[in-house]
């Protein structure tokens, strides 16, 4: 009996010394954080295939596990989306754009962590086209429906304060209005989606 009143004890006692931990970790969780992709800091190099990209994600929190957020992002492309990560390293001007497509929106974001710092997440972009000829001079609007699919890696710095999260994710725009014709020659020759491009998120909390 008193050995069972003794183990009864000391289960209680771990349960109180877990609830309490748990409370401590609870509350250094920062709620807020935003963060970037690398390409917002590689603005460089020569105009012409410069995308002027810029993006950022405004995240909370919902659970420890579970966060939502708002994406916000522009970039000026000057080849289609399409082209495989592998070909467009390429650049061949032949795939070129004859001007630029102007791309930005606002959307949502969800991200789950599945394991330590494994996560999974889903981005959906709502997009306004502009299209430029060769001169920048306006000639089309349209719109685009873009979502991508990642699977990344969580890594914590500075006691969590900011973090890192490498990833790669698909893309797949399943709206797209139809564009000029001459950006339209060059958009049918690809998919409208692309497979296993690789990221870097570089974020903050507070």
């Amino acid at each position: 009996m008193k050995t069972t009143l003794l183990f009864i004890a000391c289960i209680l006692l771990s349960l109180t010394v877990i609830r309490q931990q748990d409370k401590k970790n609870t509350a250094q969780q920062y709620k807020f954080s935003v963060s970037t992709t690398y390409l917002t800091f590689v603005n460089i190099g020569q105009e012409k295939t410069n995308t002027h990209h810029c993006e950022f994600h405004f995240g909370y929190n919902l659970t420890p596990k579970d966060k939502i957020g708002i994406k916000v992002a522009t970039w000026k492309l000057f080849a289609p989306m399409g082209i495989p990560f592998v070909d467009a390293i390429k650049m061949e001007e032949s795939t070129f754009f004859p001007g630029r497509l102007g791309e930005k929106g606002i959307g949502v974001t969800y991200q789950r962590l599945l394991w330590k710092g494994l996560f999974a997440s889903v981005e959906i972009l709502p997009l306004k086209k502009t299209y430029f000829d060769e001169n920048k001079k306006k000639i089309d609007d349209g719109f685009k429906l873009y979502t991508s699919y990642h699977v990344g890696y969580h890594f914590p710095l500075f006691k969590n304060r900011m973090y890192i999260e490498p990833q790669i994710h698909c893309n797949y725009w399943p709206i797209d209005t139809k564009a000029p014709q001459s950006f339209q020659v060059e958009q049918n020759k690809w998919n409208n989606y692309m497979l296993f491009e690789p990221n870097l998120y570089i974020g903050v909390k507070f």
